[in-house]
């Protein structure tokens, strides 16, 4: 491989001869050779989002020249398109704060506009990764502000209609399934009748729930800490920067980015990734909870509870054949248990920070977006290869309700819970109804069991 010569503070470094990036890159590469799981693209393109307005407001600040801006600005604007994407490989697990990936910009960027300009890469002569295209900017402030944009952007685009397609799909299944009375269950036992629609719109309303906090936490992202340079004051930044900056990436991103309250508080403390994170967890226990519900009551075919039918997606056993498994709600399960540790680890990470700045954002926006996008993808699948294709069973439903010893519990105001609590014994031991057994014992006219056992009248 052909290589060009950069230097740096640390010395001479062999870059790549055609590499866009540059000697800071190269010594992350050689350095953290830990996973090789690139950062997400998403959050790449939402930094080169960031840069570009941070060129425009030094140009509008009249701290940039015009001629560099515009290449800063072009090349930014190309990697947003996903272009060079191949030349941001540092790795996700790297030094604090996020410098690496910030200088693999600033350098990818440099070379691009460079070119752009008819130089050759590495002259850095004609625009400088630090003194341009870091104008105004650090590390400290721009890698978290890049968290929150490409954060808050894969919540707003992704997750939350993804959520909001799972909790309308839920409630279709609760109002086509009002007419089915089906055995309740309490601690996996039987219990008083409910009806199957009632069931799916409790689902239905766990969703709309945890999509709510989701919902609220993800718009404290939209308080940012740019400007705020290295440590919250904004050196080297320029008074105007910060309200221009942030109204360029406005304008950009559609959204309305704020600056912080205390961008010094929002500089130590990741609060607000804390918060989403917390909630994304909440998500993955309900619905890790609606797909052990599923599961459980699709159980069988022949033996186990049997009242759902789950759409049939794919074999289930190598070994036993015609085996069909609720591999849908397996795989969100799945999905739900890697979010919560996800969320676990940036719990640790926040309450690692120090003093005024809390260095391990790359491990925080790698496991958020990480969270963000399979849980996105995660709920949509299971919705359209699950949930919409859900059918109950409702031979098995009657059958089962017929049996349903805990029935009795609605002729307690007729005959008292000792004498309802006998009948339910005899029907266990038995195997025969409760209808059958308060007949034969008596305990009232055939009309009025009947009447006080109607499924309808306790639902």
């Amino acid at each position: 491989m052909a290589y060009r010569l950069e230097r740096d503070v640390l010395g001479s470094v062999k870059v790549p001869k055609d590499a866009y990036y540059g000697s800071e890159t190269q010594r992350a590469v050689e350095n953290f050779r830990i996973s090789g799981i690139p950062v997400e693209q998403d959050f790449i393109a939402a930094y080169a989002e960031l840069k570009r307005a941070a060129a425009a407001a030094n140009m509008a600040a009249g701290k940039l020249d015009a001629r560099k801006g515009r290449a800063i600005a072009r090349a930014c604007t190309e990697i947003m398109k996903g272009r060079l994407r191949e030349e941001f490989v540092v790795d996700v697990f790297q030094a604090g704060a996020g410098t690496s990936t910030n200088m693999n910009l600033n350098e990818v960027i440099a070379n691009r506009a460079i070119e752009i300009l008819g130089g050759r890469r590495g002259n850095y002569r004609i625009v400088h990764p630090n003194d341009d295209v870091n104008m105004s900017q650090s590390t400290n402030d721009t890698f978290h502000t890049v968290m929150h944009i490409s954060s808050y952007r894969a919540v707003r685009e992704k997750l939350l209609p993804a959520m909001e397609g799972l909790e309308k799909a839920l409630g279709g299944k609760a109002k086509s399934f009002r007419h089915i009375i089906k055995t309740g269950r309490t601690h996996l036992q039987d219990a008083v009748p409910i009806r199957l629609g009632q069931e799916f719109s409790g689902y239905e309303g766990g969703v709309a729930s945890v999509r709510k906090r989701v919902e609220e936490s993800a718009n404290h992202l939209l308080a940012i800490p740019l400007g705020g340079t290295a440590v919250g004051t904004g050196i080297n930044a320029g008074i105007a920067y910060r309200d221009m900056a942030i109204r360029e990436l406005n304008k950009s991103t559609g959204y309305k980015f704020r600056k912080s309250e205390s961008i010094f508080t929002s500089m130590q403390n990741p609060i607000s990734e804390l918060a989403l994170a917390g909630s994304l967890a909440e998500s993955s226990i309900m619905l890790g909870k609606i797909a052990n519900d599923f599961r459980l009551l699709a159980s069988g075919p022949r033996t186990g509870i049997g009242e759902l039918f789950l759409p049939e997606v794919q074999p289930g056993s190598s070994i036993m054949p015609g085996k069909v498994n609720p591999s849908m709600a397996e795989m969100l399960n799945m999905v739900c248990f890697q979010v919560i540790g996800n969320s676990e680890s940036v719990r640790h990470a926040v309450g690692a920070g120090q003093l005024e700045l809390n260095v391990f954002m790359p491990v925080i926006a790698y496991n958020l977006l990480f969270s963000i996008r399979i849980l996105s993808n995660g709920i949509a699948a299971f919705r359209m290869k699950c949930v919409d294709g859900i059918k109950a069973n409702e031979v098995r439903t009657s059958r089962n309700l017929e049996m349903d010893i805990s029935r009795v519990t609605a002729l307690n105001p007729v005959i008292g819970y000792e004498n309802a609590a006998k009948i339910a014994r005899k029907a266990y031991l038995t195997g025969k109804s409760v209808r059958e057994i308060a007949l034969e014992e008596g305990v009232a006219d055939g009309k009025e069991i009947d009447r006080y056992l109607d499924p309808e009248r306790m639902v």
